[in-house]
């Protein structure tokens, strides 16, 4: 299956494109790129003579057009949203499927191995990160309401303009504002099925917002929900509803969520507070077979646990003043507090590691046919994070005329837990201070050659409470052992991280660009993840706390204290050094890019299914995009997109990367994927889109072949010329059964994508 791919996407790549609806090329004039933007100049129709490179982003914390970053850059605008809304796509959906440098969806609630270019990704709601630092969970991408989004901003490859997290990517979701001088209510019903089963399978949606200005406040305000039942796959059978182990699926789930923002603007000057509320609750019937291949359902098993939660608030205030006397001012404090609980899990073949009832009094083995699990295990995540980020842009024309100097320091503080059912720690509690101050410059050398670089440095001080690892059943080897809990001793750690970039821009032409940079981007290692394995990262650490009580099942000589401190296991930092360079280029009815790109890190963290525990060390990751789009005539646009990535680790740790030490399946799901579209527009305001989504699997690790597939889609979106819209969608059209590469690749269980599904909404504004 998977020279088969390559070949689509060879024969598919000069159709290779953005992805994008066919108006998303038309933006904000060449001319206006200086003028102060406000929030309600991002909301206003685009110029139809302006070109994809005039493209205003704020995601580099100034007003700058896609012509001026030295990285590559994609914009999926707000009628390639609602149309994604209105076929059935969550947040999730839409970013793997348009972003040719991101993994594919695994197609539930969670992100676990939905990496961007082999890396990490920080997710961010208008410049407010909802990632969770000290405790990497990945539900973040599909809980975002897409009917509040107004365009999404992707910067490809590592950054820290926003702090930690973006070691491969950045993604900014920018929502709504009030622009409608008068009150307007917009309403959206919709339901998504499987063919397999209608009636079982049939999921309600539905929307309502208000939006509108009044004198020099405006408004908006949202209200969604939504509830999914059973899922299938492409053979007919029903999926499992925690297929990955811990992360939930995508069935049984109710969703909702509650946002608004209002603002007040005077002149040069605008104040503006916002608030969003998701909530997700999915309560499974049945625990996962994972002795299966593929994982499914075990009837014979209903699940006893506690349901999966996601309960989170976020609030933001901003305050603005293009007119302050050093520049443009923005001042932004934001309040997020997250909770999310995963399901209930028991010992299997994928979880090696589960919680004891009781605490035995020394390493003890245990029955490998009985289950050892507790009742209360299953963790809650709590995290509380707040900060305050002052940006300026600064005009330096005495160094060139439209130099400019973006300066400013960010504060966050966090504060973050991990208990179990019965109220024990699962992690070490920890707090953590962060202060940063950045420095980013622009500079036009001449008309046609512009550099950039910049500098930021962060530091930290993190504390780790002490605490007792709780009592677990670990697999070492074939022996299940359950082993006595232990002491972890926590401290005051501070430490920092220093990170550059620098770049240019080169006008080969009017409408073709080149662009080259290096960046760097750093993430905080996941702190909570190593505390909660505390004593099992590694043989060492085991020996370490348990001594010559687990002998003869590891040759350990020093004597048992059950007792471990944090300050031994720290997980160091890691700091990504990325080099790409590429081209763009607009020519009016043909657009398009690529970029290739090289990825290093000395402390690269890599998850081990089999052994359940987390390790660093030196990796290499590189890796191309391309896309293209070509208006035929006034009715067909044809366009898609490749991406290729592939990476290498120490997995020996010898201090060199091996010619077979390739990275894991949960880093890179797949090697090759690509978008391939025909977009049909018919008079009577009715558009047609169909597609091929295309991606290679990859067989680089011997113990896990993950094989590729082809899927076709097609979309109608009809507008009425009252304001209504009617919106179709069939994906997987032909019922293809595949096994989902970035599911399987994160517990090393094969389980199967989704088979046909159809969607249909219908959306009316007054």
């Amino acid at each position: 299956m998977q020279k088969l791919v390559v070949v689509s996407l060879l024969s598919s790549s000069i159709l290779a494109g953005p992805a994008l609806a066919q108006n998303a090329q038309k933006q904000v004039p060449a001319q206006d790129a200086q003028k102060p933007a406000t929030a309600q100049d991002a909301q206003k129709p685009a110029d139809n003579n302006a070109t994809m490179l005039d493209k205003i982003i704020i995601t580099g914390r100034d007003d700058r057009s896609i012509s001026s970053v030295a990285q590559s850059v994609q914009v999926i605008d707000r009628d390639a949203i609602g149309t994604a809304v209105g076929q059935g796509e969550n947040a999730s959906d839409l970013i793997a499927r348009l972003v040719p440098g991101y993994a594919p969806r695994n197609e539930t609630i969670s992100g676990a191995s939905e990496t961007f270019r082999g890396r990490s990704v920080l997710i961010m709601v208008d410049g407010v990160p909802r990632n969770t630092p000290l405790r990497d969970v990945s539900r973040i991408l599909a809980t975002i309401d897409l009917d509040t989004v107004e365009r999404v901003e992707i910067i490809n490859g590592a950054s820290s303009l926003y702090g930690a997290g973006a070691t491969g990517g950045t993604i900014n979701f920018i929502t709504k504002r009030g622009t409608s001088d008068t009150p307007k209510v917009t309403v959206r019903t919709g339901v998504t099925a499987f063919t397999e089963n209608f009636g079982k399978s049939a999921a309600p949606s539905g929307n309502v917002q208000v939006e509108g200005r009044s004198g020099d406040f405006d408004y908006f305000g949202s209200a969604s929900g939504n509830f999914s039942r059973r899922t299938y796959d492409g053979h007919g059978n029903e999926m499992a509803s925690d297929a990955m182990l811990g992360q939930g699926g995508g069935d049984r789930t109710g969703w909702g969520d509650l946002s608004g923002v209002i603002g007040y603007e005077n002149g040069s000057k605008r104040i503006e507070l916002s608030a969003d509320w998701t909530y997700a609750r999915q309560k499974a019937d049945w625990f996962t077979d994972y002795l299966s291949n593929p994982v499914k359902p075990n009837f014979s098993d209903a699940y006893t646990g506690e349901p999966l939660i996601e309960d989170s608030k976020y609030l933001t205030a901003k305050y603005t003043d293009s007119d302050f006397a050093l520049g443009k001012l923005e001042l932004k404090a934001f309040y997020n507090d997250i909770f999310k609980q995963s399901p209930f899990t028991k010992f299997s073949r994928v979880n090696s590691q589960v919680y004891l009832p009781v605490n035995p009094a020394r390493p003890t083995l245990l029955p490998i046919n009985r289950d050892p699990t507790a009742s209360f295990n299953q963790t809650a995540l709590e995290v509380q994070r707040s900060g305050i980020n002052a940006t300026v842009n600064t005009p330096v024309d005495f160094i060139t005329q439209g130099s400019t100097l973006t300066w400013g320091f960010d504060f966050t503080h966090d504060q973050t837990g991990q208990t179990l059912l019965n109220g024990q720690d699962a992690i070490a509690p920890s707090t953590q201070n962060s202060v940063a101050a950045f420095a980013q410059a622009e500079v036009p050398v001449t008309e046609r050659f512009r550099l950039q670089g910049g500098v930021r440095f962060d530091q930290f001080y993190l504390d780790v409470d002490n605490f007792k690892r709780p009592a677990a059943a670990v697999l070492v080897g074939t022996n299940l052992v359950g082993l006595p809990a232990i002491d972890v001793v926590g401290g005051s750690f501070n430490y920092n991280a220093t990170t550059f970039n620098a770049g240019a821009v080169f006008d080969i032409t009017q409408e073709l660009q080149a662009f080259g940079n290096f960046s760097q981007g750093f993430s905080l290692t996941d702190i909570g993840g190593f505390t909660r394995r505390a004593g099992l990262n590694t043989n060492a650490e085991t020996c370490d706390a348990y001594g010559t009580s687990i002998r003869p099942l590891l040759p350990c000589t020093n004597a048992p204290d059950y007792r471990i401190s944090y300050a031994d296991i720290a997980p160091e930092p890691q700091v990504v050094n990325t080099w790409e360079g590429g081209l763009r280029g607009d020519w009016g009815n043909v657009r398009g890019g690529a970029s290739a790109y090289l990825s290093t890190s000395d402390n690269g963290v890599n998850y081990d299914i089999a052994a359940n525990r987390v390790s660093q060390q030196k990796e290499r990751i590189w890796g191309f995009e391309a896309n293209a789009e070509y208006d035929v005539n006034e009715m067909f646009t044809l366009g898609g997109s490749v991406g290729y990535v592939e990476g290498k680790y120490d997995a020996n740790r010898d201090g060199k990367i091996g010619s077979n030490e390739y990275l894991p399946n949960n880093r890179i799901p797949t090697t090759y994927k690509g978008l391939a579209y025909v977009v049909t527009h018919f008079d009577n305001n009715l558009t047609l889109r169909t597609e091929l989504e295309m991606f290679s699997g990859r067989d680089r690790i011997a113990s896990q072949e993950l094989d590729g597939a082809v899927l076709a889609n097609i979309g109608v979106t009809k507008k009425f010329a009252g304001g209504q819209e009617l919106n179709f969608a069939v994906r997987n059209i032909f019922d293809t059964y595949y096994v989902n590469p970035t599911a399987s690749a994160t517990r090393g269980a094969d389980v199967p994508g989704l088979g046909r599904t159809i969607a249909a909404s219908f959306k009316v504004t007054f």
